[in-house]
């Protein structure tokens, strides 16, 4: 049995993470499993799973929950999560909370010495060098859990000794494929919520139509495999079919293949270094005659480019596109500004906020904070 805990337990992830506990269950022991708004998903979760702790962030609930679970140790607020990763017991830390607020929990669970299934790609993107070090000098292993990660990271099993050439990161090119800035600059919530392959949250929904979500993963990239900005490339694979490829020295490539199936890197992730058997659906090539590969569109879709940009530039500029683009999401699904303005913003925020080539932690966590600040006031002008 693998004693893991999940931080994100009624998010996307984090719910398909029990489906596949649920499936095994003389596998995993549930210690933990936190929330930040969905206090009745996660009561039910905890009634299930049994967890020895709950958190939930958001303060407003604490009471609810509390009253719900009088067997279970239930905490409340972002601090909470900190104590949450540190149980002696606790093997495998799940980190699924969305945005910037997972990078202390997830460097508070590398310095308890826990193995990491990292969904959370904002805390490589935030702090990608420092996350890294630690967990080099803790010996714990960050497991992928992005489709795209993992792909790339089963890929290199085996190739320890060879050098990678390049990585190809494929994107569906979301629900805005082909379309122009005419159509673009009247797009709405609604539309860009409806992703053809995947289900996922409102947040990364908003990001992999705008193409955010994959400079976001360029980055992630960079630094769970050591690369350069240069050995990244995203290519627009409308299937979902192949998640992520890599090409070594020698020109051969290697593609990791399945259906859009989120269950599937996180199945993985779960039990690694073992494969598994489980019962998810199977990928069949006659139900898939037909793979297309196409050029990423940075000229209609800006955020892709800024994040190259930000990945080149270092120190705490892709620190400063993340916070930039977790307000502006938030004002897109609140109809506070349209789709082609998130990149303005986030520009703006690039040319405007103090850069830092070397940044500390705490470097980092007054970037994230000043940049909300500025980015909400262009918001609202």
């Amino acid at each position: 049995m693998k004693n893991i805990s999940i931080l994100g337990s009624t998010g996307s992830i984090g719910t398909q993470a029990l489906e596949v506990v649920r499936a095994t269950p003389d596998l995993y022991t549930v210690d933990v499993l936190t929330a930040q708004n969905n206090a009745d998903l996660l009561i039910q979760q905890a009634l299930e799973f049994n967890p020895q702790m709950v958190v939930i962030t958001c303060e407003d609930h604490y009471a609810k929950v509390k009253n719900a679970l009088p067997n279970v140790e239930v905490l409340c607020g972002e601090d909470a999560l900190i104590a949450a990763v540190q149980l002696p017991q606790t093997q495998f830390v799940l980190t699924a909370i969305m945005g910037s607020v997972g990078l202390k929990p997830t460097i508070a669970a590398i310095e308890a010495k826990k193995d990491i299934g990292l969904a959370n790609k904002e805390t490589l993107v935030v702090a990608g060098e420092l996350v890294m070090q630690l967990a080099k000098e803790n010996g714990i292993k960050i497991i992928p859990v992005d489709s795209e990660h993992s792909a790339i990271f089963q890929c290199l099993v085996g190739e320890d000794n060879n050098p990678i050439e390049k990585i190809f990161l494929t994107a569906s090119g979301g629900p805005f494929r082909g379309k122009d800035l005419a159509f673009l600059s009247t797009v709405k919530k609604e539309q860009a919520l409806k992703h053809p392959n995947w289900v996922m949250g409102a947040k990364i929904t908003i990001d992999s139509a705008s193409l955010m979500n994959k400079g976001l993963e360029a980055i992630e990239a960079k630094w769970l495999f050591g690369l350069a900005a240069e050995q990244i490339e995203v290519v627009v694979h409308p299937q979902s079919i192949i998640h992520s490829m890599v090409q070594f020295t020698d020109g051969s490539i290697k593609a990791q293949m399945g259906l859009p199936d989120m269950k599937l890197p996180i199945h993985y992730a779960l039990a690694y270094p073992q494969r598994v058997s489980s019962n998810f659906p199977r990928f069949n090539f006659l139900n898939h005659p037909e793979f297309t590969f196409l050029q990423a569109d940075t000229k209609n879709f800006r955020n892709l480019e800024l994040a190259f940009t930000a990945m080149k530039k270092g120190g705490n500029m892709p620190c400063i596109i993340n916070a930039a683009n977790e307000i502006v999401v938030d004002a897109f699904l609140k109809d506070k500004i349209g789709f082609l303005q998130m990149s303005d913003v986030i520009e703006e925020c690039m040319q405007k906020m103090t850069f830092i080539s070397q940044p500390t932690l705490q470097d980092y966590l007054e970037t994230d904070k000043e940049t909300r600040i500025f980015a909400s006031q262009l918001v609202t002008k």
